[in-house]
C-alpha cells in the first residue's frame, strides 16, 4: 500500500515539468541508440515477437536516459541518500504478454532500467510498486515517486525490471487492487520480458534475482520471492528478499489497526474503498454498493477507481474516516468477515508463510500510520516458525514513504554485500 500522499496531493507543477522535459530529450537520444537494434522496437510499442507464451515481449520503448550525476539529483530531491549511485541509467517501457485473474491473456507494460555501464552480465532486482490508483503513477509512464527505485537499483549496477500490474500503465482494463496471484503472475512474466529485452539491448542477465519492494509491492514481493523459490521459471535463482512496509496480514494486523486508529483516517477510507470495489470484480464482497457504502458514496465509489482518477480527486469525494464511509452493518463485518470479505482477506493473506532458502530483511517503521508495522512483525513470525530468521528492521518515527526513503539505500548496500559472497 502507499499513502495517499505518495504522489502527494502536494506534487509540485515545476518539478513535474522539469522531469518530463529530462525524459523526453533522454528519449530521443535513447531512440537514435536503439536504432541498430533490430530485435528490440524503437517506436511505441512496435511488435517484437508473436509467441502467445506468458512473459512474450511485444514491444520496447525508450522512456529515459539520465546521467550519473541526473540521477544523483533525482534522488537527493526526494530525500533519498544517493550515496549508491555509481552509473546512469538507461529505462524501457516493455510490452507482454500475461494472464487476468480469471486466467485469460491479456498484456501488461513495465520498467525495465539498466545501469550505463557496470558489468555486461547484470543480476536483476525485481521492485514491485506500492498502491497506485491512476494509471499514469505506474513505473513505466511515472514521473517521481514510480521511479525511485527502479533508479536507486539500476545506479548502482543491476538491472531493474519495475512491472505497472495489470490495468496501469499502458495495460488494458482495470486494476485488480491488491489481488495477490494476478500481482504476482504479472510480476513473473514481467521478469521473463525482461530477460528476453535485455539479451537483445546487449546486457543479458545472469539468473540472480533479488526481490524487493514497497508497501503493497512488500507483500507482492514476498509471494514472488516463493513462487521464484518454487522454481516457477528455471532461468531466475532467487537471492534476496527485502520488501518494505508490506500488508502481509491484513485480517490478523491491517484491518485491527485500522479499526483501532493506528492507521490514519484518510489513508483507511482510501485503502479500504479501493479494497473493497477491487476485491467485489474477484469475490462477492457485497451485492450492491449500497450494501457497503454509505450514501451518497455508494452511487458513485466503483467510478473512482477507473484509473483515471487521482487520489487527490478520490479523497476529495470520500468522507474522513471509514466509519463515515461505510455503513453499520459492513463495519462491523470488517470486525467478524465471513463470505465474500473472508475469502478476499484470505486470498491475499500468508504470503510469509513458508520457508525461504535465502536471506530475508524485513524493513518497517513504527512511525507508519499508513502499514502498521505489526504486519512485519507477523511476517517475521510466520517465518520463524518455518526455521527462518528474518530480522525487522524498524526505521523509527518516519512515516510510510519515509520507511521506503529510509530503507531503499540500505537494501542496496545489503544486495551489494550478498552479491560478492
Amino acid at each position: 500500500m502507499t499513502h495517499t500522499t505518495t504522489r502527494t496531493p502536494f506534487r509540485r507543477a515545476a518539478q513535474r515539468r522539469r522531469v518530463r522535459r529530462s525524459l523526453a530529450a533522454a528519449t530521443a537520444v535513447v531512440l537514435t541508440a536503439l536504432a541498430a537494434t533490430p530485435a528490440v522496437a524503437a517506436s511505441e510499442p512496435r511488435p517484437v515477437q508473436q509467441s502467445a507464451a506468458r512473459g512474450a515481449l511485444l514491444g520496447v520503448t525508450p522512456v529515459a536516459d539520465l546521467s550519473r550525476a541526473e540521477v544523483a539529483a533525482f534522488l537527493k530531491g526526494a530525500g533519498i541518500d544517493p550515496a549508491t549511485v555509481r552509473h546512469g541509467v538507461r529505462g524501457y517501457r516493455i510490452t507482454y504478454r500475461t494472464l487476468t485473474p480469471q486466467g485469460a491473456p491479456t498484456t501488461a507494460t513495465g520498467l525495465l532500467v539498466l545501469p550505463k555501464g557496470g558489468e555486461r552480465r547484470l543480476d536483476l532486482v525485481a521492485d514491485t510498486h506500492g498502491t497506485m490508483v491512476h494509471r499514469d503513477y505506474a513505473p513505466s509512464v511515472a514521473e517521481d515517486f514510480g521511479l525511485y527505485a527502479p533508479y536507486l537499483h539500476a545506479s548502482a549496477g543491476r538491472a531493474v525490471a519495475a512491472p505497472d500490474y495489470l490495468g496501469l500503465g499502458k495495460g488494458p482494463g482495470l486494476h485488480p487492487y491488491m489481488d495477490t496471484a494476478s500481482s504476482v503472475s504479472a510480476s513473473l512474466d514481467m521478469l521473463r520480458a525482461s530477460r528476453t529485452a535485455a539479451g537483445a539491448l546487449g546486457r543479458p542477465l545472469t539468473g540472480d534475482v533479488y526481490g524487493t519492494g514497497f508497501s503493497q509491492g512488500g507483500q507482492v514481493a514476498m509471494a514472488l520471492g516463493r513462487e521464484l523459490a518454487r522454481g516457477a521459471d528455471r532461468h531466475f535463482r532467487l537471492r534476496a528478499l527485502a520488501p518494505v512496509a508490506g500488508p502481509y496480514d491484513l485480517q490478523g494486523a491491517e484491518i485491527p489497526a485500522l479499526l483501532d486508529g493506528r492507521v490514519n483516517d484518510i489513508s483507511g477510507v482510501f485503502y479500504m474503498s479501493y479494497f473493497l470495489t477491487a476485491q467485489n470484480r474477484l469475490h462477492p464482497v457485497y451485492g450492491d454498493p449500497a450494501e457497503a457504502f454509505r450514501q451518497p458514496y455508494a452511487g458513485y465509489v466503483e467510478q473512482l477507481f477507473d484509473t483515471r482518477h487521482t487520489e487527490e480527486d478520490i479523497v476529495t469525494r470520500l468522507p474522513g474516516s471509514v466509519k463515515e464511509l461505510l455503513t453499520d452493518g459492513f463495519y462491523e463485518r470488517l470486525r467478524h468477515p465471513d463470505g465474500g470479505l473472508l475469502a478476499a482477506l484470505k486470498a491475499q493473506d500468508g504470503t510469509c508463510d513458508w520457508k525461504p532458502g535465502v536471506p530475508v530483511r524485513l524493513h518497517s517503521a513504527a512511525g507508519d500510520t499508513d502499514v502498521a508495522i505489526a504486519n512485519s512483525v507477523h511476517c517475521a513470525a510466520d517465518l520463524a516458525r518455518h526455521g527462518v530468521k528474518a530480522p525487522v528492521i524498524d526505521h523509527g518515527k518516519t512515516d510510510h514513504n519515509g520507511s521506503f526513503k529510509e530503507a531503499g539505500p540500505q537494501i542496496v548496500r545489503w544486495f551489494d554485500a550478498l552479491a560478492r559472497r
